[in-house]
């Protein structure tokens, strides 16, 4: 038999008559009936691919075979059949770790020098086998069935396109709300608890003061009805917070009355707890408010409460109140106008003389570790004012001891857990403190 071996993109068109010569295939040659060139095999996905795995004997190649890359391949020119086998390796074996590696890759070789017309011809009919599928597969999901129509979506996009409302306009429509004789209690209820959220931001509560917002709800602060008292508490505590154009408005428009005597009469707890925050608001920071307060009683109306049944949540935010007013005046570094009006605040004297220091210190006996951090606080400003008092108290003394010994063992757990200055560690410092400061 007559062969020739041949290397691919080789030409063995000189040394072999003109009817036994081997020519590249032109780009022409591979055009269908219609006159487009088919999808060559570089563009298939090799998947589709019929793939030829050599010997070391050479073997014919079917149509449409892909021959891995590095295979020998030959035209059998007395049968005229392609035959591909494996290389040979050095001394005549084969080269066995190529094998591995071609096999592990699943190299192909694709160059369509390798393919005739025809296996491309079969190859793009594959293809286009392959994508009629698809469009049977699309037909049974129609694209109407995933999208509304164009008509609803426009109808959606109009309900959607409402008028945008500044602040100042709402809280408007709010007070409108609150003030009309014509609405409900619960209408005027949400128009209070909506106001709350925007008189929160100090531009929005300064312009609530202009259109009148604010002495509607101080005027609110005397209603028969409790829920409408106990939002307009709150509404004027958000008002109040940090804001001292508000503070002194509200002070002279008589909210400080008001809320005292909400505090010193009976009322449910949800009412006192929101005039307790409006007024923690009014006098923070607001020396004036804060020598009114004294002398209008305010800290025996506070005192009150720890006789009354069922407030006893208002205890630690009593204490808390104190705590602050305390601790603002004690902390003025420079401002002398400030100091001077501090100055006329007799709040410490007023504590003494109204026996706070017991008041106080008797909070410790509570259980919750919150409480008990607080009151240990205010124990400790006191301390400068009420030490007498408390060197005296049989019952502190008991209590400093039994908070000493729970606080040594919930500190060491900490310890034993890693946490080396822990929470119940501070509270033990400041236990220990105390005690200290009374030998």
């Amino acid at each position: 038999a007559v062969s020739l071996l041949y290397c691919k993109q080789c030409r063995l068109s000189q040394t072999l008559p003109d009817e036994f010569a081997l020519t590249k295939i032109e780009e022409s040659d591979i055009k269908d009936d219609s006159g487009k060139e088919p999808i060559t095999e570089d563009d298939a996905d090799p998947e589709d691919l019929e793939v030829f795995y050599p010997t070391h004997q050479w073997q014919t190649l079917r149509p449409g075979q892909a021959v891995p890359a590095g295979s020998h391949v030959r035209l059998n020119l007395q049968t005229g059949e392609r035959e591909a086998k494996l290389p040979d390796g050095e001394n005549g074996k084969s080269d066995t770790r190529d094998e591995r590696r071609r096999k592990r890759l699943g190299k192909v070789d694709v160059d369509s020098n390798s393919f005739t017309s025809q296996e491309l011809k079969k190859a793009l009919a594959k293809m286009k086998e392959s994508e009629k599928a698809e469009r049977k597969v699309r037909k049974q999901f129609p694209v109407r069935k995933k999208f509304r129509p164009i008509e609803q979506l426009k109808e959606e996009f109009e309900k959607l396109n409402v008028k945008m409302e500044t602040d100042y306009e709402i809280m408007v429509k709010l007070i409108s709300k609150f003030n009309s004789s014509a609405s409900t209690l619960d209408e005027k209820v949400a128009a209070l608890y909506d106001l709350e959220y925007y008189v929160h931001q100090v531009d929005n509560a300064k312009d609530f003061l202009s259109m009148g917002g604010l002495q509607l709800v101080i005027e609110g602060l005397n209603s028969t009805e409790a829920a409408l008292k106990e939002n307009a508490a709150f509404v004027l505590g958000a008002a109040l917070s940090s804001n001292p154009k508000v503070q002194i408005e509200s002070i002279e428009g008589g909210a400080l009355q008001k809320l005292l005597v909400i505090l010193a009469t009976d009322q449910p707890l949800a009412v006192k707890k929101k005039a307790l925050f409006a007024l923690s608001s009014m006098l923070r920071h607001f020396p004036y408010a804060q020598q009114q307060f004294l002398k209008l009683g305010g800290l025996q109306v506070l005192r009150s409460l720890f006789r009354q049944k069922g407030m006893e949540t208002l205890y630690v935010r009593v204490v808390t109140l104190l705590y602050d007013l305390i601790m603002e005046k004690e902390e003025l570094l420079s401002c002398e106008e400030k100091i001077q009006q501090y100055r006329q605040v007799k709040l410490v004297p007023a504590v003494v003389e109204q026996d706070w220091c017991v008041v106080v210190s008797n909070l410790l006996a509570t259980p919750e570790h919150d409480t008990r951090e607080k009151v240990l606080k205010t124990v400790g400003v006191l301390m400068a004012f009420c030490k007498e008092r408390y060197r005296g108290d049989q019952a502190l003394s008991t209590t400093l001891s039994l908070l000493r010994s729970e606080y040594e063992e919930l500190a060491a757990e900490e310890q034993r857990e890693g946490d080396k200055d822990g929470y119940f560690q501070e509270l033990l410092g400041s236990v220990n403190t105390i005690i200290q400061e009374l030998r």
